[in-house]
């Protein structure tokens, strides 16, 4: 009985002074000014900003966390009667409620509101551990640091808690961000890594814009991921793409950002059209179809086909042939076949230099050339093969007058490029590997694929996903893809003025497809950005759980404040002033808002992102 009462005098530090609604006031006892208490040979911090503070209600636990403080004047100690500076003064704090204590442990919500004059005390070592104690029953715990304001307080969360769900990791450049990402993965991995239904059912995707996991080590030894290292200036590796995600035409509306209304049906009658198979696997259909198209240029005598309609035709179909004389051909063209911009027709001039109007005779010239093509085969490659499919339907169409010539051409001009640079990062064929963990890096690819790679890859294997969850479920197995993307601003803009608004349209809400629906098919998120605010705020309001670290412009702490439930005013004011590598932990895997130091990891598997020390470099 001693000891309970000598506990409850040296713990107790106020009582309930105001009540609205989760915001209490409460008054410290005079005696409980100080920084530090003496309890049992041991030195307590006392209660400050930043603690918690527990309210008992009968027998109901109530705990709140202590947002700010304040003194008033204590008017019953006039000037003329008291005897003790302390005495003149009250100190308040300013509490927002948080949870409770149940026979379950601490739960978060408020269940129901404390009294005026209702006995507050500090939380005992047990009870706070209770409080910072994220892991349920049956879950793994996941060690990701210590309390910042308590070092010797571990924190750990619940595999299931933070894993199935969606995970936003923010921060200014150089604030932990990547560190913290490193961190949470190495920690997982190293737990279930040699688990052989962990790399059965777990597959783990990091989309690398800066090239900061590609090395050996980094997260994990090489040995247990793959690493594609993409290049669109030199063919190096390149990522597997199903050839039945290659013949959709919405991933060619992407890849060459076709507009709705004229170039993603065209793209849809091209890819889609079988007639045109026959021509692009035979020889001699080829030619026969390029003959009948250049032969109803010359018929039609239309000012808009002119004789470079005909030579870009043949320059395009070259470029899809192996070891042609197209180019001889060209070349006799020029010299012999013009247009005469008066009558609107085709002449050629023959050996005599004489000029040879006659449609029949023309006709017969052309074609007699034409048939003279050789080439030792059409290109095998099937992004290749989807050019000239796109080609010949193009010019068949401007030529027969089913499509503008205008609002098709630029589409046209678009596909060399971006063909090339799809057959340098990409390969056609499923991609099937016994290491469920894959790192693609997009640090030396240029800025147009790496705006549209990294959708192409998550729409796939979102699709992909989706298609197999019925097939999973009979199987018995519940397979889980999770998605990292590092530096998710880069594709996750909802501000960005450089592309279309179709194309924007379309990159957002397919990525706001996955984040909202993806749970139900074992498919999730994890994004990392510097700039929030740049982000879409229907994506950071559908994530789950959230590591912040140091936030210093003002529009992305807002974005953070309108989006996230989870935090407390006072989280969001020491936003602008966390130190490296301490972040803020909130969310569903946290009962409370905690500031944590994340605890370090080994050297060798770290991220590459160090800031360069500047004097090491420059000091002989």
């Amino acid at each position: 009985m001693k000891t309970s009462l000598q506990k409850d005098s040296i713990f107790k530090v106020g009582k309930v002074t105001s009540v609205e609604g989760r915001t209490i006031k409460i008054e410290v006892d005079k005696t409980k000014n100080s920084s530090h208490l003496l309890y049992d040979g041991e030195l307590l911090r006392n209660i400050s900003v930043n603690s918690y503070i527990k309210i008992t209600k009968g027998f109901t636990k109530i705990i709140g966390k202590v947002e700010g403080e304040f003194i008033v004047e204590d008017k019953q100690y006039s000037e003329k009667n008291y005897t003790n500076e302390n005495k003149k003064i009250k100190r308040l704090l300013i509490v927002s409620l948080l949870g409770f204590f149940s026979k379950k442990g601490f739960e978060r919500g408020i269940k129901e509101l404390p009294l005026i004059n209702n006995e507050c005390f500090l939380l005992e070592r047990e009870e706070f551990k209770d409080v910072h104690d994220f892991v349920k029953k049956g879950d793994e715990p996941l060690v990701i640091g210590t309390l910042t304001h308590e070092n010797g307080q571990e924190i750990s969360v619940g595999v299931n808690d933070l894993f199935a769900s969606h995970i936003g990791i923010f921060g200014n450049t150089g604030s932990g961000k990547s560190y913290t990402l490193a961190k949470i993965y190495r920690e997982l991995f190293l737990k279930f890594i040699d688990n052989k239904k962990f790399k059965e059912n777990a597959q783990f995707y990091f989309i690398d814009f800066n090239g900061e996991y590609i090395e050996d080590n980094a997260i994990l030894e090489k040995e247990h991921k793959n690493i594609f290292c993409l290049n669109t200036r030199i063919s190096k590796d390149k990522f597997p793409i199903s050839e039945a995600y290659i013949k959709d035409h919405h991933f060619w509306a992407l890849v060459l950002e076709a507009t709705e209304k004229t170039q993603k049906p065209f793209l849809q009658r091209a890819i889609d059209n079988e007639y045109l198979e026959d021509k692009i696997t035979d020889k001699n259909s080829l030619k026969i179809f390029i003959n009948d198209l250049v032969i109803k240029i010359i018929d039609k005598k239309d000012d808009s086909l002119k004789i470079n309609v005909i030579i870009d035709l043949l320059n395009n179909v070259n470029d899809c042939l192996f070891n042609s004389n197209i180019n001889y051909i060209l070349n006799v063209i020029r010299e012999k076949l013009h247009f005469n911009t008066t009558t609107k027709s085709f002449y050629h001039i023959n050996d005599d230099s004489i000029k040879i109007y006659d449609s029949i005779e023309i006709n017969s010239f052309v074609s007699n050339l034409l048939f003279q093509i050789e080439f030792d085969e059409i290109q095998t490659d099937f992004l290749i093969k989807i050019r000239l499919r796109i080609i010949l339907q193009y010019y068949h169409e401007i030529i027969s007058g089913f499509s503008n010539i205008e609002h098709l051409s630029p589409l046209i001009k678009r596909t060399p490029t971006r063909i090339n640079d799809l057959k340098k990062i990409i390969t056609i064929q499923d991609f099937v590997s016994e290491k469920n963990i894959t790192v693609i890096s997009l640090r030396d690819v240029n800025l147009q694929m790496r705006k549209m790679l990294p959708l192409l890859i998550c729409k796939q294997l979102y699709e992909t996903k989706k298609e197999l969850k019925e097939q999973d479920k009979k199987n018995g197995q519940e397979k889980y893809l999770n998605i990292i993307i590092d530096e998710a601003h880069n594709i996750l803009s909802s501000v960005s003025e450089r592309e279309s608004e179709t194309w924007k349209d379309y990159r957002l809400e397919t990525f706001e497809e996955i984040i909202k629906e993806g749970r139900k098919f074992g498919v999730f998120l994890t994004i990392a950005s510097q700039r929030p605010y740049d982000i879409s705020a229907t994506i950071i309001s559908q994530l789950h759980n959230f590591f912040l670290h140091r936030l210093i412009n003002n529009n992305d702490i807002n974005a953070i404040e309108r989006t996230v439930s989870y935090l407390d005013r006072l989280s969001f004011e020491t936003l602008p002033i966390l130190p490296t590598g301490t972040c803020i932990l909130a969310g569903l895997s946290a009962q409370v808002p905690v500031m944590i130091d994340v605890s370090e990891i080994d050297k060798k598997y770290e991220p590459d992102n160090k800031t360069m020390k500047l004097i090491d470099n420059w000091k002989d």
